[in-house]
């Protein structure tokens, strides 16, 4: 569901490794979350899930947030 809001991630923001890698992680410490997907107050270009910025996990914003999953239980 691109478009709808900015979604947080666990990853903290950074560069990713320059060798091919499937199915990446992000940095495991720095100063901001990745967030991805764009919202509806954004650019068509932002609204996909490759598209990463960041912000410091405190900040708020209307088109920012976050979607509950339900893992299979064990």
């Amino acid at each position: 569901m691109h478009g709808n809001v900015w979604e947080w991630c666990q990853d903290w923001f950074g560069p990713y490794s320059s060798e091919p890698l499937s199915d990446p992680a992000g940095r495991a410490s720095g100063e901001g979350r990745v967030l991805r997907g764009g919202s509806w107050f954004d650019e068509a270009r932002n609204l996909r899930s490759a598209c990463r910025v960041h912000f410091v996990p405190g900040d708020r914003l209307r088109r920012v947030g976050f979607r509950l999953a339900l893992g299979p239980e064990l």
